[in-house]
Order: C-alpha cells, then structure tokens, then sequence
C-alpha cells in the first residue's frame, strides 16, 4: 500500500485529500505546516509528498526547495490556491519556479479529485523504474558489504593463527 504525506496549513483541504486518498485504499499522513511535514518526513518514508506552497513562517516556494531537498527522490505535487491565482503569464512563472525547486508536477486549488488522483498515479508510475533501480542497487550493496565482511573475516583468522 502506497504511502502518501499531505502537507497543508488548510485544515479543511488537508483532511479533504487525505479522505479522498484513504478512500482509494493509500495509506495518508498528514501535516499542518512545514515543521511538523519535515518532522513526519523525518520519521518515515513515503511514496509521494503533496505539499502546499505557501504556508505561514515560509517564504514563498521556500516549502517545495525544503521537502524535495530532504526526499529527492520522492515525487512532490506542489498545490497552491494563491501562487497559480494570478494572470496566465504567472501562471507559467510560479510553474516553471515550482517544478525548478523540485516538485513533479502543480496543481491549482480548488481541483477535482479526479485531477488529483491522475496526478498521483502519473507521479508514481514515473518513480516506480526508479523505485526498482533503487532496490536492485540496494540488494548489491547489501551483497557486496557482507562478502567484504566474510572476506576481512578470513583475512583476520589468517593473519592471527
């Protein structure tokens, strides 16, 4: 089961999404700003992270840089009800900024759950070849760490007998 973070200073938003997705059988955890995201992230380990944009003691996309920068791999769909608010042409710039700063795909607030769902399944499916590279890279070093063990081992009982 695919765990999901939702950060939102919106009490109402943040409990919206996470019915939404527990509905579609994920498994959610929520947060009410950046401190407490960062100290879930912190904790455990996540799938994907739906992170608001601006919320309060931040400044501006400064949420997106943070969470992407302590989860690289763990795709962020940045949400915003303000930053893609304004004419067309800053729609394109606080887009551009947010996917620069690492979040994988914006969406603008209020959306559908539907829109949202695509969203997180486009996310998940992109990061799931990477997921697999990542486990099999694991699996090796795992592999090499304990024949390098064996191997000091011998070496030891060698040099000492």
């Amino acid at each position: 089961m695919r765990r999901i973070l939702v950060v939102d200073d919106d009490r109402h938003v943040r409990l919206a999404i996470a019915a939404w997705l527990k509905a579609c059988g994920f498994r959610v955890a929520v947060a009410d700003g950046s401190a407490d995201g960062l100290a879930a992230l912190a904790d455990s380990s996540f799938d994907l992270m739906i992170v608001d944009i601006l919320m309060p003691r931040m400044h501006g996309f400064e949420s997106i840089r943070l969470f992407h920068q302590r989860a690289p791999t763990v795709p962020l769909i940045a949400i915003s009800g303000y930053a893609f608010a304004g004419a067309e042409a800053d729609d394109r710039a606080c887009l551009k900024l947010a996917l620069g700063l690492g979040a994988t795909r914006c969406l603008r607030k209020p959306f559908r759950p539907s829109t949202l769902l695509r969203l997180i399944d486009e996310c998940l499916s992109e990061a799931e070849p990477h997921r697999r590279h990542a486990a099999a890279l694991s699996a090796v070093a795992s592999g090499v760490s304990e024949r390098t063990d064996a191997i000091l081992s011998n070496a030891e009982r060698i040099n000492t007998g």
